[in-house]
């Protein structure tokens, strides 16, 4: 009874201290999810301007033919794929690898990973990596989002791919985030149809609309991969967040039945002490 009583108070003390850590993380999390999350709105707007910037552009003239607008007849499809650099954050890197898996499914692709779990997944699968220079999303800044973009244009404009997804985690709210997966290249769904009301050339684009919009799609692509940078951040930190709370609270929950089983074991030997102190007494 002694022993198992020893074995007891060991275990609590041990889920004491991952109650510790897991409510310290919590807090760091938290800590850092305001400022993320703050990041992540103000990003927004951003390349939604770029997007309907290059709709105007492709709707308001008559001669275009960038070759960021026509359908490409290279199958190949190029996935951006966005997660976390850590673990312990529930199912938020789980939830953007099935999502992507479940898009690229009979399609021939290759990724461009940004965080370490992506990097780590993917080789793991031994899947076709781009590059391996943007593999820690908290060190991924601006300027590093365009050079994503300029790359990708590179590769997409040379025919080694002729789609590019996207695919990262939309904050939705603290408790909610949503993996996503959407195409940024070719913007075929910019050109619309004609119609006989239309009107056109109304903006003259110096040297000419082609030219300006070939300027901007690498601008717009750097918004987009920002923006889901900025929202995959503030997804990890909120999942993160949540999943230490529970962490926490189930520890808790763990050292009260805990004590509780001890406390019992305790009783049972006091009694049965009392029992063999009567009992010798009464044999005297």
């Amino acid at each position: 009874m002694a022993a198992n009583m020893k074995a007891v108070k060991l275990r609590i003390k041990s889920v004491q201290s991952t109650m510790q850590i897991t409510k310290a993380m919590e807090l760091v999390a938290s800590s850092k999810l305001r400022k993320a999350k703050e990041r992540a709105e103000t990003c927004r707007p951003y390349f939604h301007t770029l997007h309907d910037t290059l709709r105007d552009i492709a709707a308001g003239n008559t001669e275009f033919y960038s070759l960021y607008a026509r359908e490409s007849e290279n199958p190949k499809t190029c996935y951006v794929v966005i997660a976390g650099d850590r673990g312990l954050a529930g199912g938020y890197n789980a939830n953007v690898f099935k999502c992507m898996e479940a898009d690229c499914q009979g399609r021939e692709y290759s990724v461009l990973p940004i965080g370490k779990k992506a990097l780590e997944y993917y080789r793991r699968k031994k899947v076709d990596i781009v590059s391996e220079e943007f593999a820690e999303i908290a060190d991924v800044s601006v300027s590093d989002c365009f050079s994503i973009a300029h790359l990708l244009c590179s590769k997409f404009m040379s025919g080694e791919f002729g789609h590019i997804e996207l695919c990262y985690t939309n904050f939705v709210s603290m408790l909610s985030q949503q993996p996503e997966v959407f195409s940024i290249l070719p913007l075929t769904d910019l050109v619309g149809e004609e119609t006989e009301n239309t009107v056109r050339d109304l903006i003259l684009y110096e040297p000419d609309s082609t030219t300006v919009f070939d300027a901007i799609v690498p601008e717009y692509l750097a918004g987009l991969i920002y923006g889901g940078v900025c929202e995959g951040l503030a997804s990890e930190l909120a999942a993160r967040r949540t999943a230490m709370d529970a962490a926490t609270k189930n520890a808790g929950e763990m050292i009260d039945q805990l004590n509780l089983y001890y406390n019992r074991a305790r009783q049972a030997s006091i009694t049965q002490e009392i029992t063999e102190i009567v009992a010798g007494s009464e044999g005297l």
